[in-house]
């Protein structure tokens, strides 16, 4: 991350830096304090995934309120550093700030959040160095299986928490059972770490849907960025596809929605995972972004609340549109709960010196936050905690162009529904 991006965080922030990247939380802390504690964040904040991390720097705004006081360990009170890294969406950059945090900056506790392509480096990274590692935003499987992680064994250093595929291949069918289709899905898979776990013939979507009775149409996994989608559009139309499915890149899918009207695919419903969690992807499409589904992690409607600032999540969703105008978006309420399991995580230790007693706290952490529980021990593979999953549909809105309305719950009973999935026009 350059100088310009750190001074700009910096002025954002309006705090302390400590060191060339930091941004010191606990400025207030005794004379006599002990040490700073020191932790990393790494998340796309430029490129074709900033929209994961639009939210971020108000977060940060926030915390820095909530921890400026520092926290109390074991009896004494620690200032909190936060060094903010770009990760550019780029993983060898991912990978590159995540080495020069640890060797660098010396962090105690490193956090990533947002898509395999930014926490699968980081976290490679810390298992490397033997740094503790909280990350979420990324389908567990997107992030265990691609770092050969061992179900018996799991990993070190690294803890994760979100849900899996399995989760939305659930939401997805509740959502496509709802419209009368052919069963016949298209699948618009990228050439990246989302796109290839989704599309996984074992671990992902193809034989879960195989048992359902759907057919899943995968024509082959194309570049991200990749401007021309005739040969996936083709390959739809032809095949008859009632159904769309895929993870792609935002830019990449309004490319391939717009070529899509233009050359005449119409599907009953589209349920795309990643392109379609943001208001302003929506928006960016016009009108033939009505209608269409998503898998929905966190709104403002979920009954949870903060363990940091006891915001519920409707509270932490108004308090960033008062403060930024723009509409809530869903990677808010895990931005926050990553802090909110790290404070947990440092509150617990026993040691906070010591690395291995992060990494004890972290592993059999269990915690309430904005997004609703976190806790490890429990599975599906070690070093995974899971987070609830739903499904919405974009609709014309009353405050906003278009608002997100919960369609499904089957996995969730706890987040109420707010209407019935209608077919696309």
């Amino acid at each position: 991350m350059g100088s310009s991006y750190d001074l700009t965080r910096r002025r954002m922030l309006g705090i302390t830096a400590a060191g060339a990247a930091a941004a010191t939380l606990g400025v207030r802390a005794p004379a006599r304090a002990a040490r700073t504690i020191t932790l990393g964040f790494v998340s796309p904040q430029t490129g074709p995934l900033a929209a994961f991390g639009e939210a971020d720097s108000y977060v940060l705004s926030a915390l820095r309120k909530r921890l400026a006081d520092g926290i109390t360990i074991g009896g004494t009170k620690y200032p909190i550093a936060v060094v903010v890294k770009d990760s550019q969406s780029s993983p060898n950059r991912a990978g590159e700030v995540a080495s020069e945090l640890i060797l660098q900056n010396k962090v105690d506790l490193m956090l990533v959040s947002s898509t395999p392509e930014t926490t699968n480096p980081v976290a490679d990274q810390c298992e490397l160095n033997a740094v503790p590692c909280i990350s979420t935003v990324t389908p567990w499987q997107a992030w265990f299986f691609p770092r050969h992680g061992d179900p018996a064994k799991g990993f070190e250093w690294t803890y994760h928490f979100f849900w899996g595929l399995e989760d939305v291949e659930s939401v997805f069918l509740g959502m496509w059972n709802q419209v009368s289709t052919n069963k016949l899905a298209g699948g618009l898979f990228p050439n990246d770490g989302d796109g290839n776990a989704w599309a996984d013939p074992v671990h992902g979507m193809p034989p879960v849907l195989a048992k359902d009775g759907y057919k899943l149409n995968d024509p082959g996994h194309y570049q991200d960025l990749t401007a021309d989608c005739s040969a996936q559009i083709s390959a739809f139309k032809k095949g008859d596809c009632e159904v769309l499915t895929g993870v792609p890149l935002p830019p990449d899918f309004k490319n391939f929605w717009t070529q899509a009207h233009q050359q005449g695919y119409r599907p009953k419903i589209a349920s795309i995972g990643k392109a379609l969690l943001f208001p302003s992807s929506i928006e960016a499409l016009g009108p033939i972004g009505n209608g269409l589904t998503s898998e929905v992690w966190w709104t403002p409607a979920h009954p949870f609340h903060s363990s940091l600032t006891g915001q519920s999540a409707g509270q932490l969703a108004a308090a960033y549109s008062a403060a930024t105008g723009k509409q809530w978006t869903q990677p808010l309420g895990f931005s926050h709960a990553l802090f909110e399991v790290a404070v947990h995580v440092l509150s617990h230790a026993s040691d906070v010196n010591k690395k291995e007693a992060i990494r004890d706290a972290l592993a059999t952490a269990s915690v309430d936050t904005v997004v609703g529980p976190v806790r490890w021990g429990k599975g599906p593979v070690k070093n995974v905690a899971k987070t609830l999953l739903v499904g919405g549909q974009w609709e014309h809105g009353k405050k906003y162009p278009y608002e997100l309305v919960i369609v499904e719950n089957a996995l969730a009973k706890e987040i109420p529904l707010q209407g019935k999935v209608k077919p696309l026009a």
